[in-house]
């Protein structure tokens, strides 16, 4: 059987709007080559589409037309690597699905350990930010916690007293044990961070996990997060104005 029928099988096995790239086809080192000249042949013949260098998809044809992968597959590739997540959308597409701001960024952004250079896929214009720890699967949906926290006074139209609520509801829901990992995780962001979880932590009656934190932070330092007394008790305990 020669490479283009061996590649075309495969890809007929892909089920239809599911992304697929090189790594997907089980391919030899030697045929990569050949296999790029096969996934061109089945473009041109339309079984295929080309989102993104090295990215492709079956399209489902609907009685509307051709229709494509939905955002979460679009971006799947940049999220996970063989399998395991390494990445997490971040900035105000996250806040936007959090309910923190009603806008919708023309940009996403993508967090992972290693910043990378992105740009666009499917139509999607992405950019690679740093996260402050490792990504896992258990992790990435308090980092997104602990961004929102970082960028809460610069979300757009932002309720402060809505998302106060927000991260409190968060934090009653952890695990003990997940809420020391929070707070592990939070001493790797900047100290207004640090400050704001300390303080939402002290409130919720949490002082154990608010400990390290407040070693962490220098006392003459105050946090301008546009939070006082009114909306989070302990916001002058831990220098927040």
């Amino acid at each position: 059987m020669s490479i283009s029928e061996t590649i075309a099988r495969q890809v007929k096995t892909i089920p239809e709007d599911t992304t697929f790239g090189y790594a997907q086809l089980r391919i030899g080192p030697d045929e990569f080559f050949s296999t790029a000249k096969a996934l061109e042949r089945l473009q041109k013949k339309g079984v295929i589409k080309r989102i993104a260098r090295g990215r492709f998809y079956r399209p489902r044809k609907t009685v509307f037309g051709e229709k494509r992968p939905d955002e979460s597959q679009l971006l799947k590739p940049y999220l996970f690597n063989k399998g395991k997540r390494t990445a997490y959308i971040t900035g105000l597409t996250l806040y936007n699905q959090l309910g923190l701001t009603t806008q919708v960024p023309s940009t996403i952004q993508i967090a992972s350990r290693e910043r990378r250079n992105l740009s666009k896929v499917g139509g999607l214009e992405i950019k690679g930010v740093k996260s402050y720890v490792d990504v896992t699967e258990r992790n990435y949906r308090m980092l997104g916690f602990l961004d929102a926290m970082k960028d809460l006074k610069q979300i757009p139209d932002v309720d402060m007293k809505a998302a106060l609520t927000l991260f409190k509801n968060r934090i009653r829901e952890l695990s003990q044990k997940e809420r020391r990992d929070f707070v592990t995780y939070a001493l790797s962001y900047p100290p207004r961070v640090r400050a704001l979880l300390g303080a939402i932590l002290e409130e919720l009656s949490y002082p154990r996990d608010a400990t390290e934190l407040k070693e962490s932070l220098n006392p003459l330092t105050n946090y301008a997060l546009g939070i006082d007394g009114t909306l989070l008790k302990s916001a002058s305990n831990w220098n927040i104005i």
